[in-house]
């Protein structure tokens, strides 16, 4: 696959055999072109060159630095340098008071850390790009009225 039409993925996550685990199921689609980061101070640092198209975040993010960014920290950073790039939060918590202040802080979507986190991130991105592509195509008909 051209990797024009590949989806560009940051996974952003201190837990560094969940993250490469992670990698290793999106790098085993032919689609996805995923880069990996154990701190929101790097994934930062990425970002206004990388242009991500999905950001795979998690809630916490304290494990390798105490003083490092969590998840919301880095996810008001993201949403304020481009709001536009979708965030799926992750966490270990089940909480619905976590989940709800994630999508107050304009995550796209929260998934608890499982043995079926990788096939909901999946259904998730295609939904992220069905979206955008719905967008696009009225935003497309709207100009033209």
């Amino acid at each position: 696959m051209n990797t024009e039409n590949k989806i560009k993925i940051f996974l952003v996550d201190d837990d560094a055999i969940f993250l490469r685990m992670m990698e290793i199921e999106f790098m085993q689609q032919d689609n996805f072109i995923v880069k990996t980061f154990a701190t929101g101070e790097l994934c930062m640092q990425h970002l206004p060159e990388d242009k991500p198209d999905v950001i795979i975040l998690d809630y916490h993010l304290d494990g390798i630095d105490k003083n490092a960014m969590n998840g919301m920290e880095t996810l008001d950073k993201i949403k304020a340098l481009n709001p536009s790039i979708p965030v799926v939060m992750l966490s270990s918590q089940d909480k619905i008071d976590v989940a709800i202040n994630c999508m107050h802080h304009k995550a796209f979507d929260y998934i608890v850390k499982s043995e079926t986190a990788f096939m909901r991130l999946q259904k998730i991105i295609t939904t992220i790009l069905h979206y955008q592509k719905m967008e696009k195509e009225l935003s497309w008909y709207m100009e033209r009225m």
